[in-house]
């Protein structure tokens, strides 16, 4: 039976947060809040727990997954930049951006898209989120939490409670959360290309 969480969005209560960031270190598979849909999350070190994501969404070993870190620092230890990609991710984050971007040799291989050897990253603006991945001192493994056949994430916490409850160790409640997809941009090729236009807008790429 899983932990469940009521923390302030706007305010969350540092107590909760460390709690969630020890339920993380202990190899913990949680469900929390950002800013554009509830989420799956887990140590980036977390084998077992990336594998549990995995079966509960059904997904391949093409699915591009997310590292959710603190700041850009962070996501130079796990992607290749340029120094107009660093410009670009300064400019956008934090907020609602999904991007994909070149695997450093570092990058454990379970954290990368198989085929492309590109790893995502977020850098949510969520205060809860910035918490927990503050708190950890590490990024995050996060995976949007939407089940096989169904085309939005879940929003209603009661509702993934009912549904997770035996699968996973922590459910934070951050209240209902409409499911608005990230942005997503590709930098793995020759120029940055919009894969998905969500609920961000990117002005530096107009």
């Amino acid at each position: 039976m899983s932990q469940y969480f009521q923390i302030h969005r706007r305010d969350p209560q540092p107590r909760l947060i460390k709690r969630t960031a020890e339920i993380i270190r202990e190899n913990g598979v949680i469900v929390y809040p950002t800013d554009s849909s509830y989420a799956f999350g887990c140590a980036i070190d977390n084998k077992n727990g990336l594998e549990s994501i995995r079966r509960i969404r059904r997904l391949d070993d093409n699915h591009n997954f997310t590292i959710i870190c603190a700041d850009i620092s962070q996501v130079s230890n796990f992607a290749k930049m340029d120094n107009e990609t660093f410009r670009i991710l300064k400019s956008l984050t934090p907020g609602a951006f999904t991007f994909i971007l070149p695997a450093t040799r570092e990058t454990p291989k379970r954290l990368q898209n198989a085929k492309r050897k590109s790893i995502g990253i977020r850098l949510p603006a969520d205060p809860i989120t910035q918490a927990i991945v503050t708190e950890l001192q590490e990024p995050l493994f996060s995976s949007t939490l939407i089940f096989p056949g169904d085309e939005d994430a879940m929003s209603d916490p009661e509702d993934i409670r009912d549904r997770l409850e035996r699968e996973v160790d922590l459910i934070i409640d951050a209240d209902v959360i409409p499911y608005e997809p990230t942005t997503i941009i590709d930098f793995t090729g020759d120029r940055p290309e919009v894969l998905r236009q969500g609920k961000a807008i990117a002005h530096s790429l107009e």
